[in-house]
């Protein structure tokens, strides 16, 4: 009985819970959103710092500069491989569905989405004030800062390295203890939030747009299932079943709060702790992937740009469908790793092959709901890739 009642299988049937209560029982969901709002805010108090100390004591208890590269390079092409990945099935998965429009009325105006492009995020890239960005959450400013401060520490004298190493690996074990604490938890908080979502947005909204639904969702799957699944399983050399039961604790808490960044402290607890994965590889490419990789984000506004093109009757030829391909593949790099992030980027993918931005208005109704599946898929692609790049490093 002991065995049944964990908390990743009561977590799951706080979401089905949550589902029944949205639909039957709406006005109790909405009323319990505090709850969740509350469980949210507890994941995202630890976020922040936990980056900072996991990366700085991943990278500072490296016995040297090259084995940072080693890791940093793996790291980056398999995120980039398989985000490329990503935009390539969702692409084959959109143009092979046999979509009717009859039933989908076009929007008139576009929805107020603040236009994303390169310039924006290489601007943006590198922190005026740390202290700042540490306040306002932004995980790529503290990765960097973490980065250049650990490489730094490496270069000083061994005892005054051991000092400040000893101090931040002890505050990195402090806070997964708080993870610990706050995970306990999720039955309850994702709960509420499920409830709400369901209540909130309604079913109706998603069968009017059933067929970009459905496209999104056979892409994601796919994307989750076979290609991660190969991919842990060939590089990996590890059962994606059997790993998918190891660490399905921090997927229920994707799916549920749309954010890899909320998400973080329980994906690098399960790794070290359930998967085995070594606290260095854990300690950085973890918080790294909840920042840069994007799988699902990326297939998502791949699918979205065609289907939106298909609606209003454009005809994008191979060389646009190529430039989607490019742009949502280093688009999602860009996306921040909060909810709904994705519709960000979207209007640099829409606007690379003219698609009319009012368009983003048709899918905005299911974007919360698809953003359950796509962060889910978003924290797999970066368990996957912890579980392999550990088997390839020096």
């Amino acid at each position: 009985m002991k065995k049944l009642l964990t908390v990743e299988n009561l977590t799951l049937v706080g979401i089905v819970l949550g589902i029944l209560v949205g639909v039957y029982l709406p006005e109790f969901a909405l009323s319990f959103k505090v709850v969740g709002d509350i469980f949210l805010k507890l994941l995202k108090m630890i976020v922040i710092p936990l980056i900072f100390a996991s990366i700085f004591v991943a990278i500072a208890n490296l016995a040297s500069v090259d084995e940072l590269k080693d890791l940093g390079l793996k790291a980056f092409l398999y995120y980039f491989s398989t985000t490329a990945l990503a935009v390539l099935t969702g692409l084959v998965v959109v143009n092979l569905f046999p979509f009717s429009f009859s039933n989908v009325e076009l929007a008139s105006e576009a929805p107020k989405v603040s236009k994303f492009t390169f310039e924006d995020f290489l601007n943006n890239l590198i922190p005026e004030n740390i202290f700042k960005s540490f306040a306002e959450g932004k995980a790529i400013h503290v990765i960097l800062f973490a980065t250049f401060f650990a490489v730094a520490v490496l270069y000083i004298k061994q005892t005054k390295r051991e000092l400040i190493v000893r101090f931040f690996d002890g505050v990195n074990d402090s806070l997964l203890k708080m993870a610990k604490w706050i995970i306990a938890l999720s039955p309850v908080g994702v709960f509420a939030l499920i409830a709400y979502v369901v209540a909130d947005k309604g079913l109706g909204t998603i069968l009017s747009l059933w067929q970009y639904v459905v496209v999104v969702l056979i892409g994601l799957f796919w994307h989750f299932t076979v290609n991660l699944g190969l991919i842990a399983y060939i590089f990996g050399k590890v059962n994606p079943i059997q790993y998918f039961k190891q660490v399905r604790e921090a997927l229920l808490i994707a799916f549920s709060t749309c954010s890899s960044s909320a998400t973080l402290p329980v994906s690098i607890e399960v790794a070290q702790e359930k998967a085995k994965i070594p606290k260095k590889v854990a300690g950085f490419v973890l918080p790294l992937g909840a920042t840069v990789n994007m799988d699902g984000t990326a297939l998502y506004e791949s699918v979205a740009a065609i289907f939106v093109a298909k609606l209003y009757g454009i005809d994008l030829s191979i060389t646009d469908q190529i430039l989607i391909f490019i742009t949502a593949t280093l688009a999602a790099v860009g996306a921040a790793s909060i909810p709904s992030a994705g519709l960000i980027t979207m209007t640099l993918v829409f606007s690379t092959v003219g698609i009319p931005l009012e368009g983003i208005a048709l899918i905005i109704a299911v974007d919360r709901f698809l953003d359950m599946f796509r962060t889910a898929t978003n924290v797999w692609g970066d368990l996957v890739g912890a579980k392999v790049i550990s088997r390839f490093i020096r």
